[in-house]
């Protein structure tokens, strides 16, 4: 009797620290009268193409809040060196199959459309080769391309899949004719693009990675997604099919969560 393949599943994980440098127990913090964590998980609960979800964290007042709301909650070690492992962690835990996907979704972006997260999935369904999958989006002004804090990303093209060559707080690609030309007019390339901090995952490299040692590229640019690629991993790329709103990493970016109509809020305008 020929054995049947067993089709791989979807599982979404939210990681949730409580251990913020610049705001502390941010994923408790309120938006409009509710933890942030919880926006996160309902926005969650709206990406029907998922089979589960779960939120990840290694604080038992962040577990309380998720779970009280009755949602599932993964206790995980606080001594993570990525969110890439926790997930990993989450994965063990859960049993998952070394075939299954899982969805990163990051607990400080309440106004992430469900849509990227269904990108991000389709991608790596539609490579074989690639062990994970990320978004971008074009910079289109000098600043932006400049700021060590805004991770850009080259990619190279491979038959109707692009995957991504190299992730760097640099501004890449540099634009040598520009450089050189005495009047220069300060603008990014035209093939300059910011990473998105959206990933798809096989389970399998997650399996991998935690056994991999943090490699020289990933500890000089703190980027773990270089790792994947100094040890030979693809990872498929493609530009965002609609704008990601910003995230919370400030007082700042909170109040101004907060300052938006309760109506704008929960329906971002903003699409590329």
């Amino acid at each position: 009797m020929s054995s049947v393949a067993i089709p791989a599943k979807t599982h979404i994980v939210i990681p949730a620290r409580f251990k913020s440098t610049r705001l502390p127990g941010k994923p408790l913090l309120q938006i409009h009268g509710k933890p942030m964590i919880l926006w996160v998980a309902e926005k969650a609960q709206t990406a029907h193409f998922a089979d589960d979800m779960c939120i990840a964290t290694d604080d038992a007042d962040i577990a309380k809040v998720c779970t009280d709301a009755g949602f599932d909650v993964v206790m995980t070690s606080p001594d993570h060196a990525s969110g890439t492992d926790r997930l990993a962690e989450v994965a063990a835990i859960k049993g998952w199959a070394d075939h299954d996907i899982v969805v990163n979704m990051q607990g400080d972006e309440p106004l992430v459309p469900p849509l990227l997260l269904e990108q991000v999935k389709a991608l790596l369904v539609a490579d074989d080769e690639s062990v994970m999958a990320t978004l971008c989006e074009p910079i289109d002004d000098y600043e932006t391309f400049m700021r060590p804090s805004v991770v850009k990303v080259v990619s190279q093209q491979s038959n109707d899949l692009q995957r991504a060559l190299y992730f760097s707080r640099a501004p890449i690609p540099c634009d040598r004719d520009v450089v050189l030309a005495e009047d220069n007019q300060r603008q990014p390339p035209k093939n300059a693009y910011r990473h998105l901090g959206l990933y798809a995952y096989r389970v399998r490299l997650l399996q991998q990675f935690v056994h991999w040692p943090q490699t020289p590229l990933e500890m000089l640019e703190s980027l773990e997604q270089l790792r994947v690629l100094e040890n030979g991993g693809h990872i498929a790329i493609a530009a965002a099919a609609c704008h990601l709103p910003a995230g919370v990493d400030t007082q700042e970016d909170l109040d101004r969560l907060n300052d938006m109509s309760l109506a704008d809020f929960l329906n971002p305008i903003g699409s590329l």
